[in-house]
């Protein structure tokens, strides 16, 4: 029964009761079909219950349920490590493995306080890392999640990109790099030595926070000014990875390779697997005793990777984010012509923030989306949100996502938008008449 559950695991938006998915769709206990532009929060990218996948679990569990790792070796966990390091940026090519995104921050954050013997870390507001209390420490996409619990990390925030802000007449990027540089140094003259943070921790792609895309050279400036003082640079691709820009992670897409990186998601299309990832040099400072798992790259887990790598490559599920992410970047361009309501699209591959505005005001309109969402939901299509007020949809659909698909569930969504438009208009209407 549902009230057995915690509030906070079972009161999510939109709590649609569910009998099965499969491909990109979920079938409802009411019978009906619902187009999911979710992926389980950025998680089946092959889609829902691939065959390949469902084949490769069924097949492992006819040999291995569980490690623990370290005190036996299986085949697909050796596996799983070499074909990842094939599709990996650079030399990071030594993994950790563990259940969650949450658990691969943990570790990103330990090996490099140990590495570095530092004891702080800079993370940048607007991100989500996760909510164990370590992961928390850098998580500021709401004070809501860190609210009664005043997480310890030895944390400090600086501002992410905001493009928004950039003065008229002045290019975006350049004012991005600048205000970074001057972030950066008011934090070392003010608030600590660059000599003793061990980390900078960022989302290459805002998620939770607001799908933001910054500029490239924002993310170039912070290697730079890392690479200057020792600093080690963590990604957390826990969302972006696997295909969903449109490569098989930000750090290609942006051409800036981190000296550590959280992965996580889309990596066993569902199934609980995450890795804290560096190279052999830096991971081989990391002891044994140091870090540790029970279940982190579990047998099963790693063959419903090497499934999901393996589908990846051979359905070029890379190359159709791209494609159809820039087919429906131009959809919704036009939807914003037409609909004050809409704010700002941002977008890369098939991770696509749709902002929802007060259309008099321009400010964040919460209760607006709710409402748009509600309305695509009754018409069979589930979107999420994110945003600091829940004021951005996400649109972030199976890799495996066609253009009948896209121009279905956007045509849902451009109904979902006017209809709520008309009665804003309606109301608005009727306050001028009660005056």
């Amino acid at each position: 029964m549902p009230d057995l559950l915690a509030p906070s695991m079972a009161k999510d938006h939109p709590n649609l009761p569910v009998v099965k998915a499969e491909g990109c769709y979920y079938y409802g206990l009411d019978g009906k079909k619902y187009l999911d532009f979710t992926s389980g929060i950025a998680t089946a990218n092959t889609g829902h219950r691939h065959p390949k996948v469902v084949q490769a679990i069924k097949n492992g569990a006819d040999h291995l349920m569980h490690g623990p790792s370290g005190v036996i070796m299986y085949e697909s966990i050796l596996k799983l490590s070499k074909e990842l390091a094939k599709v990996l940026p650079g030399d990071l090519d030594c993994f950790f493995f563990a259940n969650s995104g949450t658990e691969a921050i943990e570790g990103a954050i330990k090996l490099a306080k140990h590495v570095t013997k530092r004891p702080y870390v800079v993370s940048f507001i607007g991100c989500f890392h996760g909510r164990s209390l370590g992961a928390l420490s850098v998580t500021t996409s709401k004070s809501k999640y860190r609210k009664f619990l005043q997480p310890n990390g030895l944390a400090y925030q600086v501002p992410y990109a905001d493009v928004k802000g950039c003065p008229s007449g002045m290019d975006p990027e350049t004012y991005v790099i600048e205000k970074l540089e001057r972030d950066f140094e008011t934090l070392f003259n003010h608030q600590v030595t660059p000599e003793e943070v061990a980390c900078m921790i960022v989302e290459p792609v805002l998620g939770e926070g607001g799908y933001i895309v910054p500029p490239s050279g924002w993310l170039k400036k912070m290697r730079e000014v890392c690479d200057r003082h020792g600093i080690l640079l963590i990604f957390d691709e826990v969302q972006t990875g696997f295909g969903r820009t449109g490569e098989w992670f930000a750090a290609q897409t942006f051409d800036v390779i981190p000296d550590i990186m959280a992965i996580a998601k889309g990596i066993a299309s569902g199934l609980p697997l995450s890795a804290t990832v560096a190279s052999k040099e830096l991971m081989k400072q990391w002891p044994l005793g140091s870090h540790g798992t029970t279940f982190g790259g579990n047998p099963i887990a790693c063959e419903a990777a090497l499934a999901t790598i393996a589908v990846l490559k051979e359905e070029k599920l890379v190359e159709n984010s791209k494609n159809m992410g820039a087919y429906a970047y131009e959809r919704l361009q036009v939807l914003q012509q037409e609909s004050p309501v809409i704010g700002s699209i941002r977008a890369l591959g098939l991770m696509i923030g749709i902002e929802i505005v007060d259309p008099l005001t321009g400010k964040p309109d919460g209760n607006g989306l709710m409402t748009i969402l509600d309305k695509c939901l009754e018409k069979g299509v589930l979107f999420y949100l994110c945003g600091n007020h829940g004021e951005v949809i996400r649109m972030i659909p199976p890799l495996t996502v066609n253009k009948e698909q896209i121009d279905y569930g956007l045509s849902v969504l451009e109904e979902a938008v006017l209809e709520y438009q008309n009665e804003l208009h309606m109301q608005l209407s009727g306050s001028y008449q009660n005056v």
